[in-house]
């Protein structure tokens, strides 16, 4: 028995065969950049139709299907809030998976990415042993999946987690409204806005200066940050105390044993998690600051494909 696995992001989606131990036997990543609406289903669901067929009557016949989602999954509904996929306001993502596999009586689970990444680490990664654990996502957007007393909690509307509405700061901006205080200020996005506007300045003489905005990374303000780069220094301690301000309000409310930090940012800025935590110290329930853990994703990029893989087989 096997199940499929799919960690669906804005831009591509990756593909992986599981095994019951979590073991991989096969894994692709698909672009799908010019799809929109149901382009982007049709071709997840031509994919899953090939690997259904490909392991059809073998050992390893696929018996369920877990996706994880860029955004909302409502479960009451069926439907997808996926804002960065052209279409996906509200796409009934279950109803096309079902109508593809009913004839095959393989069941589909879907769950949002942040949901997906921390039941991926629960499962092979660094909350493994731990039944209260967050996974703090910070890529483009902003996220936490929350594990408390061994659960994964969803909220009344399956929103938990929106950890990009964070806030500490009491003055508001139009701009917050759509993506959040903490998203707007210190998720990639944020981070290259700020940039951006402060190569602009006059005054500003630095490297940053002569990379064209949509080829500057994380690690280009990271090594102008070593370089002692007066805008990346700004912006990086800008973001050590967003994120250490975030952190420790996760940690006061849900008290949990471990901080997971993840997504396309942590990776490089792990670095920094010894002046994250030191920033979340200031500010965090100091009982609970005292006994979590910092640590970052064991996983990596592939924390909610495990995630996903974990959730198809929870039905076995």
């Amino acid at each position: 028995m096997s199940i499929i696995a799919i960690d669906l992001l804005s831009t591509s989606f990756t593909l992986a065969v599981f095994g019951k131990s979590g073991r991989i036997f096969e894994k692709q990543k698909f672009d799908i950049t010019s799809l929109n609406g149901p382009q982007v289903s049709h071709f997840i669901q031509k994919q899953i139709n090939a690997t259904v067929k490909k392991f059809k009557g073998q050992p390893l016949q696929i018996k369920s299907v877990g996706i994880g989602v860029p955004g909302i999954y409502y479960s009451k509904t069926g439907t997808v809030w996926a804002p960065n996929i052209p279409g996906w306001e509200s796409y009934p993502l279950k109803k096309d998976l079902n109508y593809l596999l009913i004839d095959e009586n393989i069941k589909t689970k879907i769950a949002s990415k942040r949901t997906c990444d921390i039941l991926g680490e629960k499962w092979q990664g660094a909350a493994k042993n731990t039944r209260n654990a967050i996974f703090l996502s910070v890529g483009n957007g902003i996220g936490a999946g929350v594990l408390i007393d061994g659960r994964t909690l969803y909220g009344h509307n399956d929103i938990v987690g929106a950890a990009g509405w964070l806030t500490s700061s009491t003055h508001y901006k139009d701009e917050f409204k759509g993506t959040g205080f903490l998203e707007s200020l210190a998720s990639w996005k944020g981070i290259l806005k700020k940039i951006i506007d402060y190569t602009k300045t006059k005054n500003y003489k630095g490297k940053l200066k002569n990379i064209p905005a949509q080829k500057l990374t994380i690690n280009d303000l990271i090594i102008a940050y070593e370089e002692n780069d007066p805008a990346a220094k700004k912006i990086i301690n800008e973001s050590i105390k967003l994120w250490g301000t975030a952190a420790a309000n996760l940690i006061s409310l849900f008290n949990p044993e471990v901080l997971i930090f993840g997504g396309a940012l942590f990776g490089p800025t792990l670095k920094f998690l010894d002046k994250i935590k030191a920033e979340a110290e200031k500010w965090a329930q100091p009982i609970s600051m005292v006994g979590v853990k910092f640590c970052g994703s064991k996983l990596g990029e592939d924390a909610g494909l495990y995630g996903a893989g974990f959730l198809a087989l929870k039905k076995f």
